[in-house]
């Protein structure tokens, strides 16, 4: 299968393009975003990486033209390191993650990844003989180490790095202050948070949703581009942000321990028989 037929796209305007893995049939499928500027293009997650995304943004001539005969900067980058959103990482030359997370994917750290993939949930598989219990996150060197408060500068267009751990200790957001978008990535999407994984940790992600809601309360967020599902605006924002620290309580936090004790067993299981 090509990239071209494993892709699809959808334009927003202003720049935007939302791709996603037409045959990845999952809860677990990412939300990609193309974010172009006058002078670089950016790459918001990458998906599985089953197929090349950037042969897929070239065929579907999705990448701005540069002027002479010098490649358009590209640079993806990873909201934060799990399977969906990293496994494609390894198809781009240029590459930029939180600090606390590069390490996980230089790596190849398949339990912090929290790699988990069947094959019920690819509908077409990529290439003949695929199996979904060989996929792997590979390592990947990340160019570009990011911090609170670093700005990826477009030309026309800045993006600030928000750290917001809670869902994994390097997760970020996207803010692009001048429009008004937030790229949240899985810090906050249209559906239950999740904070049982490992390396998930309930006091950091009180702190983000409450940095969330002063985005909200100043007016510097309109529009919400998640790492899953659909787009949504300031009003559901508050509310998904509101209601997660009125439940994070004690019975929250003790039955969210359970789980993540079972999923890192799990993992570790999983990811023991794929290497053995």
């Amino acid at each position: 299968m090509s990239a071209l037929e494993w892709f699809a796209h959808k334009p927003l305007g202003d720049g935007i393009f939302w791709i996603q893995e037409r045959f990845y049939e999952s809860g677990n499928r990412a939300n990609i975003w193309l974010v172009r500027g006058s002078q670089r293009d950016v790459v918001i997650d990458a998906g599985l990486g089953l197929r090349s995304l950037p042969d897929y943004l070239r065929a579907a001539g999705l990448l701005a033209q540069a002027e002479g005969s010098e490649p358009r900067p590209l640079l993806a980058v990873a909201t934060h390191v799990h399977f969906d959103h990293s496994g494609g990482l390894q198809h781009f030359e240029e590459v930029a993650v939180h600090s606390a997370e590069a390490a996980a994917l230089l790596r190849g750290d398949n339990y912090e990844t929290v790699t988990w993939l069947s094959d019920r949930e690819v509908s077409r598989p990529p290439r003949p003989g695929w199996r979904a219990r060989h996929f792997r996150v590979p390592p990947v060197r990340p160019s570009r180490l990011l911090q609170e408060g670093d700005v990826i500068s477009l030309g026309d267009r800045q993006l600030t790095v928000m750290h917001m751990p809670g869902h994994s200790r390097g997760s970020i957001c996207l803010h692009d202050r001048e429009r008004k978008i937030l790229f949240s990535g899985d810090v906050v999407y249209d559906g239950s948070m999740i904070d049982w994984l490992p390396y998930s940790r309930i006091s950091d992600y009180v702190a983000s949703c409450q940095r969330l809601l002063d985005l909200v309360d100043r007016g510097l967020v309109e529009k919400v581009l998640p790492g899953h599902f659909n787009i949504f605006g300031a009003e559901r924002l508050y509310r998904l942000a509101s209601n997660y620290i009125a439940q994070a309580g004690f019975c929250h936090k003790l039955s969210t321990c359970a789980m993540r004790s079972i999923a890192s067993i799990v993992l570790r299981m999983t990811n023991s028989r794929v290497t053995s």
